[in-house]
């Protein structure tokens, strides 16, 4: 059994098989410029952000219908809780979608299929974040929180994502008041590629409960001192700052001396088709590759979910927590 952990940074659109975009392409008639699966998999190799980015909006042309996001969202979480995931709060994307022509209603009826049923049929609970795309305009975020009206009990919270650099969290300060009002929780990505100063205007002006990634909060000492002081949730992503560059090797990764600083760090998959892992493939690189003691991957998983949106059944994040100290390692990982 592997360590009971929950995902807090896990894009729906990022788990993607290359299997299953093939499979949705012929039944939904999109041409792909690959010739299969392995050519496929072969394009996975980026050189920055924006690389990656493109194609991923690429490949989502192969969602059209509430049945290709079902079937989306049932093999993320299948994959999930076979590496120890019980609770996950799933960002999708509904600009993208609704840019290609699909419904709002068609992505969140579909996802909501495969969530609604998830703790029966995969024992993960679940929770849903819409995200604005940050290189879109501040009035397009604004049109898609009105979009989403019809499902907002569907929605627990909102994020912000896409190519950070040049799109500060200042852009969207308006909308975040809105989803604010609307008693929506809030999270962002930030100090990714961007400054820590993205990170203190998301804390200051979007209000976020958690920053997604803040890998760069290291470079400001007062950010970090903040960070630890006010407890505020850092959900990072160590497969995928490999993959984009973000940092050279996994060897790399500050997660150690962010831990040792007292930060409250949790490990996510991000993207995971395209990155290489999912959540316990995070879990497992980073324990082995940074020699992560027992001690310090149980803090990892107990962090997340204590981060995690649950206020609203604090007896299951007693339950989640409760499964975390009880957890027994593998003797060879001892």
């Amino acid at each position: 059994m592997p360590l009971p952990k929950a995902e807090l940074h896990l894009h729906i659109e990022g788990t993607l098989e290359p299997e299953l975009a093939f499979r949705l392409a012929e039944r939904n008639g999109v041409e792909f410029p690959y010739a299969g699966t392995e050519a496929l998999r072969h394009a996975y190799r980026f050189e920055d952000l924006q690389s990656f980015l493109n194609l991923y909006y690429e490949l989502m042309a192969v969602l059209r219908t509430e049945r290709d996001f079902e079937e989306l969202a049932d093999a993320y979480l299948a994959r999930a809780a076979a590496q120890g995931v019980r609770h996950a709060e799933i960002f999708f994307d509904p600009q993208a979608h609704l840019a290609r022509g699909v419904e709002m209603g068609t992505v969140i009826e579909g996802l909501w299929r495969a969530l609604g049923r998830s703790e029966e049929t995969h024992g993960v609970s679940t929770k849903l974040i819409m995200c604005f795309l940050r290189d879109e305009s501040a009035e397009s975020a604004l049109a898609t929180l009105d979009a989403a009206g019809p499902y907002l009990d569907r929605i627990t919270g909102v994020g912000l994502d896409s190519a950070e650099v040049g799109n500060p969290p200042e852009k969207f300060r308006e909308v975040y008041e809105a989803a604010a009002a609307l008693g929506l929780r809030r999270v962002a990505h930030a100090g990714e590629e961007g400054p820590p100063e993205y990170v203190v205007q998301a804390l200051d002006l979007l209000g976020v409960e958690r920053i997604d990634h803040g890998l760069r909060s290291v470079e400001d000492p007062a950010l970090v001192e903040r960070l630890v002081r006010d407890r505020v949730p850092l959900t990072l992503c160590p497969l995928s700052n490999v993959r984009l560059r973000t940092i050279d090797t996994l060897a790399d990764h500050p997660l150690p001396a962010m831990l040792e600083a007292g930060l409250m760090c949790t490990v996510n998959s991000d993207d995971p088709a395209y990155f290489g892992g999912y959540a316990g493939d995070n879990f497992t690189a980073v324990q082995q590759t940074l020699g992560l003691t027992e001690d310090r991957l149980r803090e990892l998983a107990r962090n997340s979910f204590l981060a995690s949106f649950l206020e609203d059944d604090e007896p299951r994040r007693a339950r989640y927590l409760a499964e975390v100290e009880a957890y027994e390692f593998p003797q060879e990982q001892a």
